[in-house]
């Protein structure tokens, strides 16, 4: 942080794959950067990650503190702490955390994702991220061959379905609370050989801390060793209320997001999103390289406008904004040894 000023050059909020990503690529870029995290992560059930090559196996825990150790070692700062609000400040902005302490910055990126809105049986949410799951690509592999059931809830779930007879040929279809499957759906169903089950699913039953079955409406026991779900995503935006910007559907139907362009640039300026907030269905992976695009293209913009502070003062070398500046430029090369 600059003493002169008493601000980050960018404040991120929200401490996850997208976030840590972009704070390391900031630093790496020597700028000053505070990540706000309140240990929230959306994938915290779960005891592994997949997919994300070099890391696939790994806790998540494990990589977001491995994150946060090399945010760290270029200059980075993390806070343990919620953000409750974000307003403008001048010409950067102000972020309130819930400790209390009001923190500045020039630009301000938001990566605080999205809560999954499960199904409302019983049962589910203890399983989350257990033996009930949602993406075949993360859970797939450790499910396969396995009887697997699929929970329809929505226009979506025959596609799920059809997804996950990928990885099993053991494959139900509970058709819930969801449509009937059109004709064409039911004859791909049949084609695939997806077993499908009228009646609603009442519970959930386990036994020695495994999933053995789900129950229906009719008491028929249909037993299953995973059950997959379509939770829907809900934006985590509140920190973004006061500039305007409220969750929209995302295109593809399921859950809200924060709308923006290809670098997460919302339609306020300055103001960025990255990660599941951006994209409700982007992995871990995914969510990592849009916390470094953002951050690219965070720099570039404070690099436009140190360019443009820089003429100003070179043409008006004695206004009061350009000596603040100076000072600024000062005091940036001091910290780094120039």
């Amino acid at each position: 942080m600059n003493p002169q000023l008493g601000r980050y050059d960018v404040a991120v909020v929200g401490g996850g794959p997208a976030g840590l990503s972009a704070a390391l690529m900031l630093g790496r870029a020597r700028r000053s950067v505070l990540v706000i995290d309140d240990g929230r992560p959306r994938n915290a059930p779960a005891a592994h990650m997949h997919g994300f090559l070099s890391r696939d196996g790994v806790p998540p825990g494990d990589l977001l503190e491995a994150g946060r150790r090399e945010v760290a070692g270029y200059g980075g700062e993390v806070q343990t702490g919620r953000a409750r609000s974000a307003a403008k400040d001048g010409d950067g902005f102000a972020v309130e955390l819930d400790t209390g302490r009001t923190v500045r910055a020039r630009r301000l990126l938001v990566t605080t994702g999205v809560i999954d809105d499960l199904p409302d049986v019983p049962g589910i949410a203890s399983r989350w991220g257990r033996d009930v799951v949602h993406c075949p690509y993360c859970h797939g592999w450790e499910i396969r061959d396995q009887p697997i059931g699929v929970l329809a809830t929505g226009a979506k779930s025959v596609h799920q379905a059809l997804l996950f007879r990928q990885w099993t040929d053991r494959l139900t279809l509970l058709q819930h609370t969801g449509p009937r499957p059109t004709p064409e759906e039911a004859e791909q169903l049949a084609a695939r050989r997806i077993t499908v089950l009228t009646g609603e699913v009442t519970g959930l039953e386990i036994a020695d801390d495994r999933l053995t079955g789900v129950r229906l409406d009719s008491g028929e026991l249909v037993p299953l060793r995973a059950l997959a779900v379509a939770p829907r995503p809900v934006a985590r935006a509140d920190v973004l209320t006061a500039f305007g910007l409220a969750p929209v559907p995302h295109p593809n139907g399921l859950g809200t997001h924060i709308a923006a362009d290809q670098t997460g640039l919302t339609s306020v300026p300055g103001v960025w999103v990255a990660g599941n907030l951006a994209d409700p269905n982007a992995n871990v992976l995914a969510s990592a390289a849009s916390g470094a695009t953002a951050a690219g293209a965070v720099n570039a913009d404070l690099i436009a406008e140190d360019t443009r502070h820089a003429v100003q003062a070179r043409n008006d070398p004695f206004s009061a904004e350009s000596e603040a500046r100076v000072c600024e430029q000062i005091l940036g090369d001091r910290r780094h040894g120039l």
